[in-house]
């Protein structure tokens, strides 16, 4: 048994006007496609009230508004540490778990995060691709470059509560503290002598074991702190940075010039 569908039947036009006036594509379906083009020629102006920087997603914009505001949604409920991206609190997670699964294929050191590991490679490679725009000088990460920018702005946005001084990187900050503190966590277990900063402690244990791990190219001589190879290498290219601002004699070392000043100050040695 076969069922009868009714169809409507075939209308017939007797001109072009007509045929537009009862067409299915509609004013309305025109005014939808409008819509959809201006929502695409919009979609790259997400643009941030505070610096105009642009986003092509709103979402993406919801999140950099955090910088500007300080929010941070995203909390550690181990440590309590808040970060502004949810995937920023993934990868913090990791460091209570004690993995780090990243692995330098060179060195063998290991690292709880990719980007991390990344950044690692750089020291192996000599990688440096951030520039300063002011005066070319190079970094290997990103943070790096910026904390160098201060240095031409300025800018010191680390400050000390008790003393108000203030600082370019909050590094700085946590060690200035420390002389107000007089907290000297770092200990040598061999003398048991004392250290407000870690580093230091590193550099004072040389002392014990002998170590001299900076050595220049030139001449091989080796020594206990970078600093110490970066004053010995001015030996071989003559560079002396440091100038007498009354008369204009330069200097290899720091301690140089400060002994100088004293024969314009009067003061003696």
């Amino acid at each position: 048994m076969q069922l009868a569908v009714a169809c409507e039947p075939h209308k017939s036009y007797t001109n072009l006007e007509e045929y537009d006036s009862n067409s299915h594509y509609s004013e309305n379906d025109e005014s939808s496609f409008s819509e959809s083009d201006s929502l695409n020629t919009r979609r790259h102006n997400y643009s941030c009230n505070v610096c105009k920087k642009v986003f092509s997603k709103r979402g993406n914009l919801k999140q950099h508004e955090r910088v500007h505001t300080g929010e941070r949604p995203y909390q550690c409920n181990v440590c309590e540490r808040a970060f502004t991206q949810h995937s920023g609190l993934k990868r913090h997670r990791i460091v209570h778990t004690g993995k780090r699964p990243f692995s330098c294929h060179m060195c063998k050191k290991t690292f709880n995060v990719q980007n991390n590991l990344k950044k690692h490679l750089r020291l192996h490679s000599g990688e440096l691709p951030y520039l300063c725009d002011i005066c070319t000088k190079a970094f290997s990460v990103r943070y790096g470059l910026k904390q160098h920018q201060r240095v031409h702005t300025g800018e010191r946005p680390y400050s000390c509560d008790m003393c108000e001084k203030s600082f370019g990187q909050r590094g700085h900050l946590k060690k200035h503290q420390l002389v107000h503190t007089g907290e000297r966590p770092y200990s040598c277990d061999i003398c048991k002598k004392a250290f407000s900063i870690h580093g230091n402690l590193k550099q004072h244990q040389r002392v014990h074991t002998g170590e001299r791990p900076y050595s220049c190219d030139i001449c091989k001589n080796d020594f206990v702190h970078h600093n110490h190879l970066k004053q010995h290498v001015r030996v071989h290219t003559g560079e002396r940075p440091y100038s007498c601002d009354t008369c204009k004699k330069t200097f290899p070392r720091r301690d140089g010039l400060k002994q100088h000043l004293r024969v314009h100050t009067g003061k003696h040695l």
